[in-house]
C-alpha cells in the first residue's frame, strides 16, 4: 500500500542539507528538483528549513519497496484510498455483458448514456413514487350523509315540555346508526405530474441500478421448462439478491410466468409496464435485449403536448 508523506514529515528533519534523508526520499525529492546545490546554499543563508519555499512539491509516495531508513510511525498514513471505477451521471454510454439463464456468453450490449447514466436525484424519485402510489388508490371509500341514512324523518318528541334536548330527526350524526358528517366520498387521489418528470424518474431508477451493478441484460428470457426450481437455482447463484425483477420486451412467456408465479421474491413485467416503484421494490433488475431496446425507444420518443 502506498504511503503519503505530508509537509510535517519534511519539517521534522529541519536540517539545511539532505544528508540525513533516507535514499528513497532523497531520490524522490531529486526527481522534483529539490536536492540541487544552489537551493541548499540559499536555504542555509536564509536560515530556514530547505523545504519551505517548495511546499507545493512537498508530497511524495513511498512504496513498500522503498522502505530504506526509518520514519516515525505517527507521521505515516496507512489509510486506504478508494476511488470509484467511473463517475456517475456523465451521460456516457455503458457497455455491459449479455448472458442468459444458463450463464452463457452472448456478447455485449451498449446502453444509452442518456437513459442509463443520468445524475441521481432523490427528489425526482420521491415525486414519481408519490404520484404512482396516489394514482393507484381506488378511492372507492364512501360514507352516508343524513339524507342517505335509512330511518324515519319524524320528529322524535315535541319541542318543549319534556326536559330533553330538542331534536328534529334520529338520523343525525350524534345518534347511533346515524349519518357521518364530512366523511369520505368516492374520488380520485391522483395528483398531476409532468410527463418529462415521470420519464426522468424512470431514467434515474435505471441509472441507479446500473451504477450499483444490479442491472443484468439477458439475450432472452427463455426458460427450458415451466419448473420453478430452474428460477430458484438461478437466483441462488446470484450474489446479494433478495428480490428479482424480470423485464421482457413483449408479452411474458407462458413458461416463465408459470415458473415464477409461486415465488414471492421474483416478479415478471413487460417493458411497457416497467415503472419506478417496481424497480425500487426489487434490488436486482434483469432485462432482455428486446426490453432494453424498447425502453430506450420509449425514452427517446418526443412527448406529445
Amino acid at each position: 500500500m502506498a504511503l503519503s508523506i505530508s509537509r510535517r514529515v519534511l519539517r521534522a528533519f529541519g536540517s539545511s542539507d539532505f544528508s540525513s534523508l533516507p535514499s528513497s526520499l532523497f531520490n524522490a525529492l531529486h526527481g522534483h528538483g529539490f536536492a540541487d546545490s544552489s537551493y541548499s546554499k540559499q536555504s542555509s543563508v536564509c536560515g530556514k528549513a530547505p523545504f519551505d519555499a517548495y511546499r507545493r512539491f512537498s508530497t511524495t509516495i513511498l512504496t513498500p519497496d522503498s522502505s530504506e531508513g526509518s520514519f516515525p510511525s505517527h507521521l505515516l498514513s496507512s489509510k486506504r484510498v478508494l476511488t470509484p471505477d467511473r463517475e456517475i451521471g456523465l451521460y456516457q454510454d455503458l457497455v455491459i455483458p449479455v448472458t442468459n439463464f444458463h450463464n452463457e456468453d452472448k456478447g455485449f450490449m451498449v446502453l444509452a448514456g442518456d437513459v442509463f447514466d443520468v445524475p441521481i436525484r432523490k427528489d425526482i424519485i420521491h415525486r414519481v413514487v408519490r404520484w404512482q402510489l396516489a394514482k393507484r388508490q381506488q378511492g372507492t371509500h364512501s360514507t352516508k350523509t343524513i339524507s342517505e341514512v335509512s330511518g324515519t324523518g319524524r320528529k322524535p318528541w315535541r319541542q318543549k315540555g319534556t326536559g330533553r334536548a330538542r331534536h328534529g330527526t334520529l338520523r343525525g350524526a350524534q345518534f347511533r346508526g346515524g349519518a357521518t358528517m364530512h366523511g369520505p366520498k368516492p374520488r380520485s387521489h391522483a395528483i398531476k405530474l409532468n410527463k418529462k418528470v415521470r420519464r426522468l424518474g424512470l431514467k434515474i431508477a435505471l441509472s441507479a441500478r446500473a451504477a450499483e451493478g444490479k442491472l443484468t441484460v439477458f439475450d432472452d428470457l427463455e426458460v427450458p421448462s415451466h419448473k420453478t426450481k430452474n428460477i430458484v437455482n438461478y437466483v441462488h447463484q446470484m450474489e446479494n439478491t433478495k428480490k428479482l425483477l424480470l423485464v421482457d420486451g413483449g408479452p411474458i412467456n407462458e413458461k416463465l410466468k408459470l415458473a415464477t408465479q409461486n415465488l414471492h421474491y421474483v416478479n415478471v413485467l413487460p417493458s411497457i409496464g416497467l415503472n419506478v416503484y417496481s424497480i425500487l421494490l426489487h434490488d436486482t433488475l434483469v432485462m432482455s435485449r428486446d426490453a432494453v431496446n424498447r425502453i430506450v425507444e420509449r425514452m427517446h420518443t418526443p412527448i406529445n403536448r
